[in-house]
Formats: structure tokens, sequence, C-alpha cells
């Protein structure tokens, strides 16, 4: 897990794409009420998740933490409900 304490951390993540490298495993953000956001919903959201960062607010979109999916097959984006994609977990 890798936190997400300043809006800069946020960008890097961003820039650097919706799996981690070396590997290529699905990476997903994780709020301060400990819902998971899936890459997509953050990037599509960039400007409240951004904001939320910038100025502490505790809106839902204040993401904390980036994270790999190892194996959690059912983990949902908490604004979409899509799945998250998992690297080993079974569909």
């Amino acid at each position: 897990m890798w936190l997400i304490n300043k809006s800069k951390t946020l960008k890097e993540y961003i820039r650097n794409g919706k799996y981690a490298w070396p590997g290529g495993y699905p990476i997903y953000f994780i709020t301060d009420d400990g819902e998971a956001l899936s890459y997509d919903a953050v990037k599509e959201n960039y400007r409240e998740v951004l904001s939320a960062v910038k100025n502490h607010d505790n809106n839902g979109w204040k993401v904390i933490a980036a994270d790999v999916n190892w194996e959690d097959g059912f983990l949902c984006c908490a604004h979409t409900g899509e799945k998250i994609e998992s690297a080993y977990g079974e569909e």
C-alpha cells in the first residue's frame, strides 16, 4: 500500500497509469472512509479527488492510499459499482 498525502503524489499515480510497475498489477485507490475507487473513477473525477486531497475534505473523494488488488475477485468501485480487476483472484 502506498500512502497519498499530497496532491503531487496523487498526480504521479494518475500519470503512471492503472497498472503498477514493475509487474503490471491492477491499482485501485482507498478513500479516507475505507471505500475502494477504481483507477478509472479517480481519473474521471480527478478534480473532485484532487480538491479533497489538497483541502483535506472528508467528502467521500479524499483518497489516502493506492494499492494493488491482489486476490479480491469481488472488490467493487464505490462510485461506479463495477468490479476492480484483481491480479490473482478468481472471477
